[in-house]
């Protein structure tokens, strides 16, 4: 049973939390015990005056943990030490400020301070979404709307462009959603043809331009700095972002970058909670993937708005559709990049680094990289291999001192490379490993790997030597 002591609304209100997990006692003195109606599961004791703990009509049962809210029933000055000298090894959780073994204080400022950011943030992304709403309003009925994503799109960017798509949609605007780069991981594919998310591939400077001509408003997901991996062009103004990557600065007439997300997804269907809008089961199972992807599964940078998020969602999600995204059949050219990625593995330290000489697809990297992070002794992994003239890479580490985004983006500038803390990738020109590239594709791939292995070395581990 859970032990509540105290007399105030917040007893009552633990006490009551509390009993719909296992049952509860609640001691206070009835004098200041606030009028409540019976609580099932809770037993509540009103004292007429404080009294020694040994005489308190308690069972012998030994309670699972002690909420100690206040100690006005309790006779004494000592409240812990009688509590302790009554039951030893039982933990004690309170507000007061006392000491003692087994005592878990939990700081009365620092929860108001955490409440009070999480309600700020709470009317932050309600406010954003009545000004996205207002902003998409005052655009022209039948007008254009570009929603970008960024190159070789990820199921977070899909789902997050896919949602506001139909947001856009359900205005009466005429959206449209680009990308530049290939959709090659097979989910990904998937995810495109299960869900028949309306994405066009962008890949000469003229169709971008007319895009741009063309266009009301210009939105970019899951990204908020044009020319970085993405097609737009590094002079370009967005008139929205939106984001859950962090930044110093972001140029748009609506900013909504908000980094307490741990996916772009998490933050579009937040502000489609707001929005009241009417949900459906493909655009639910697309923010749910997103959603699920950028956190692992929910094993890596999650926080609660994520959770809800999802929680909110799942009542909408389709679990065929999710089933057929989440296992589709892997090609023989991914099975073929994963022998040689195992073949052809270095570790140095606690880093591996997998070159690949033939890439059937740049998402491949991904998945072998998450397969080989796993592995007994190792915290970091980078796979990379080449196509047109750039080496792709894609990196994974559990290291919690390393921040792999900020490692590449450091070391490779002009948004060559950068990403998330335990999950990071790149493009990286051969111009930028080689001082002078081969004439010829063959030499220039095979020096660009090679380049690439020896920067990866000093990068990871300047002062360890390869374990062969």
């Amino acid at each position: 049973m859970f032990l509540v002591f105290g007399s105030t609304p917040l007893a009552v209100r633990l006490s009551r939390w509390c009993a719909q997990r296992q049952r509860c006692v609640l001691v206070g003195l009835a004098s200041t015990l606030p009028d409540t109606e019976p609580i099932e599961g809770c037993e509540i004791i009103a004292l007429p005056a404080a009294m020694p703990l040994a005489s308190l009509p308690l069972e012998d049962h030994k309670p699972t943990a002690i909420l100690l809210i206040d100690p006005n029933a309790l006779e004494g000055k000592a409240p812990i030490e009688s509590i302790r000298n009554h039951w030893r090894d039982v933990p004690i959780l309170t507000t007061l400020p006392l000491e003692g073994d087994g005592v878990d204080l939990i700081s009365v400022d620092d929860v108001s301070y955490s409440a009070m950011q999480d309600r700020i943030r709470s009317w932050e992304r309600k406010d954003g979404a009545a000004v996205l709403h207002h902003y998409l309003s005052s655009v022209p009925e039948g007008a254009n709307i570009a929603i970008f994503c960024h190159d070789n799109p990820d199921p977070d960017a899909l789902g997050a462009g896919l949602a506001m798509y139909e947001l856009c949609h359900s205005m009466g605007l005429v959206p449209h959603l680009y990308h530049g780069g290939l959709i090659e991981h097979q989910q990904n594919r998937a995810m495109v043809n299960v869900l028949e998310v309306p994405c066009r591939r962008l890949i000469l400077e003229w169709e971008v331009a007319d895009v741009l001509r063309d266009a009301a408003v210009v939105m970019t997901v899951d990204f908020h700095r044009p020319g970085a991996n993405n097609i737009l062009p590094d002079d370009c103004v967005p008139h929205i972002v939106i984001d859950h990557h962090a930044s110093e600065g972001v140029a748009a007439d609506l900013s909504m970058v908000h980094p307490e997300f741990s996916a772009t997804s998490s933050l579009v269907a937040s502000l489609l909670m707001q929005l009241e809008f009417e949900m459906t089961p493909r655009v639910a199972t697309a923010l749910a993937f997103g959603i699920r992807t950028d956190t692992l599964g929910f094993t890596r940078n999650f926080n609660p708005v994520d959770i809800r998020a999802l929680s909110w969602l799942n009542a909408w999600v389709d679990s065929d559709m999710m089933r057929s995204i989440e296992e589709p059949p892997r090609s023989i050219e991914t099975l073929d990049a994963f022998s040689e990625a195992l073949k052809e593995r270095k570790q140095y330290g606690s880093t591996v680094l997998a070159p690949l000489s033939a890439l059937p697809n740049r998402d491949a990297l991904a998945q072998i990289a998450d397969f080989l992070l796993p592995t007994e002794g190792v915290q970091s992994v980078v796979v990379y291999g080449v196509r047109r003239n750039k080496v792709i890479l894609s990196a994974r580490t559990t290291n919690p001192d390393l921040h792999l985004g900020k490692l590449l983006s450091e070391h490779w500038k002009q948004g060559q490379a950068g990403g998330h803390k335990a999950l990071a990738g790149g493009q990286i020109l051969f111009e930028s490993l080689l001082d002078e590239v081969p004439s010829q594709p063959d030499e220039a791939n095979q020096a660009a790997l090679i380049a690439m292995t020896k920067e990866l070395e000093l990068l990871f581990s300047p002062e360890v030597n390869p374990n062969e």
